[in-house]
This record gives structure tokens, sequence and C-alpha cells, in this order.
């Protein structure tokens, strides 16, 4: 997304899944992970929650992506899952565990089954 004098890439993850920049500005490398060695943009890396502080990086200059792009936030590791939330019914993300060219599913995504399952219904006589 373009705006007069800002660029923003908006993602699928969002504050619920790292919270960590939003709560205190933690900084964290974001690479593509198919890199292009193209043109450098200046951007904010932001999520689809509709909150002032849902963004993962502010005026990063970065390679130039296209939509559908696949990024990495560096160095989450267990920050992440203990950090997280539900906020806005968002389903916490699967993790990805990344040793040298090597990778491996450490964490299924959460569904919305998993999210309501203890939910209950509260009856009360009127």
């Amino acid at each position: 997304k373009k705006t007069e004098g800002k660029v923003f890439y908006i993602v699928d993850g969002a504050m619920n899944d790292l919270i960590r920049p939003a709560l205190y500005g933690a900084y964290h490398e974001i690479w593509p992970v198919v890199r292009r060695d193209g043109k450098k943009v200046v951007v904010d890396v932001v999520g689809p929650v509709c909150e002032s502080s849902d963004f993962f990086a502010k005026d990063r200059e970065m390679e130039e992506l296209k939509e559908g792009d696949i990024i990495s936030i560096m160095g989450a590791g267990a920050y992440g899952f203990s950090m997280s939330s539900n906020y806005n019914m968002r389903r916490k993300p699967c993790e990805v565990l990344v040793k040298g060219g090597q990778f491996r599913l450490i964490r299924k995504r959460e569904t919305y089954k998993d999210i309501v399952k203890n939910e209950l219904v509260a009856s009360f006589e009127v």
C-alpha cells in the first residue's frame, strides 16, 4: 500500500503473533524468504489488525517485495508463541525451526475450533 510519502507492506502476521515491536519497540531483522537483490525501499511493515501499534518495523530499508512474497521475521524464537494471543479472534501461527539449510514445522497453526473449544454457553433464568 502506498500513501503520499509512505510505503506500507501489509503482512498476514499481526501484533498478536509477535507483540515485542508493538509493546516495547523490539527490533527484528526482516528478510524475504526468496531474495532477489533488487531495488531497496523504505517501508513500514504492518499487520492487518486495526490498531496503530500493529507493526513489525517502521521506516525500514528493505528489498522491494511483490504481493505474495513470504518474509521471515528473524530472532522471534521463544518470544513468538509464549507472548502471542488470540486478540481479535486471530489464530496463533505455526512455528518453523530453521537450522542451516533445513527447516521443520514444530507447531501447527491453531484452528478456530482450538480457540473456542473451552468456551461454554452460560444460561441464566430471566
